[in-house]
């Protein structure tokens, strides 16, 4: 049944998918307010051919600029974030060259990242904080790359030179909030995932897509749960390592009570920084 499900999955995709992606290029060409839209109506149909359950605990903030920062477990997190709410991402350039991927990436405004490439660092940055400044709520994978789905890696307080850039000198005025976001796999088929299954849905380290790809399809139902803390206020650029650290705790503290099975509304609002930061 699981190859049936999967090839299923496949031919719906196949046929569903070049339309809209026709129907979206035209109206991002147009420059449309649908086209936020159409992304999220996707990413819903997505879900629901996998069977994948979202539920959410809290909220996405309605403060702007939105930066949000979050963990990342899988390739599949992009169609959790995208179908629930109008969202950009920020992603590494290979993505771009990813056959169907990339595309729709693209198609998304995807803000695409070359971490080898210093040069092209304030480029890319202008055109985040263009982006956020334009009301785009942008979603940055905070880690730098994905995880086994167990645990949260450190972020990297780098990435968010867009956010600092953007954000006022001014030491009083926020000028941009950063929402600390986590997204937890728990359950498979309807029983806790644990350990032993999180890989069935967890895409990290030398893991080849294809393969992956195909054993998720047969898989069957998934339950994710994306927890929102309270958004941090971003002031100055001082600021940019004390705020990784404080969402970063956060994020940690939200995933890891999710994969306990335990409430998250104590862990949502960061700790307060012990000193000020510097860098």
């Amino acid at each position: 049944m699981g190859t049936v499900r999967a090839i299923f999955i496949l031919l719906v995709l196949a046929v569903v998918t070049p339309p809209l992606m026709l129907i979206q290029f035209v109206l991002v060409a147009l420059k449309s307010g649908a086209a936020r839209r159409v992304p999220v109506a996707y990413h819903r149909l997505v879900c629901f051919l996998l069977g994948v359950r979202v539920r959410q605990e809290g909220a996405l903030s309605e403060q702007r600029p939105l930066l949000v920062a979050a963990n990342h477990v899988s390739w599949l997190d992009i169609s959790v974030f995208g179908s629930i709410a109008p969202l950009s991402f920020i992603a590494k350039s290979e993505v771009a060259g990813w056959p169907v991927f990339g595309w729709l990436a693209r198609l998304q405004r995807t803000v695409f990242v070359d971490r080898n490439r210093r040069a092209h660092t304030h480029h890319v940055n202008n055109a985040i904080g263009s982006r956020l400044a334009d009301g785009d709520v942008m979603v940055l994978f905070a880690e730098g790359t994905s995880s086994d789905g167990n645990r949260v890696l450190p972020f990297r307080s780098a990435l968010l030179g867009a956010a600092h850039e953007l954000a006022s000198d001014d030491g009083e005025t926020p000028a941009i909030y950063v929402q600390p976001v986590a997204v937890a796999y728990t359950h498979l088929n309807g029983l806790p995932m644990g350990h032993q299954h999180r890989p069935v849905v967890a895409w990290h380290g030398d893991i080849e897509l294809a393969p992956h790809l195909w054993r998720l399809l047969k898989s069957g139902a998934i339950d994710v749960t994306v927890a929102f803390g309270e958004p941090i206020p971003l002031t100055c650029a001082a600021e940019r390592k004390a705020v990784a650290g404080r969402a970063e705790h956060t994020v940690r503290g939200m995933a890891t009570a999710l994969l306990a099975g335990r409430d998250v509304s104590s862990r949502r609002k960061a700790p307060l920084p012990v000193a000020a930061e510097t860098g």
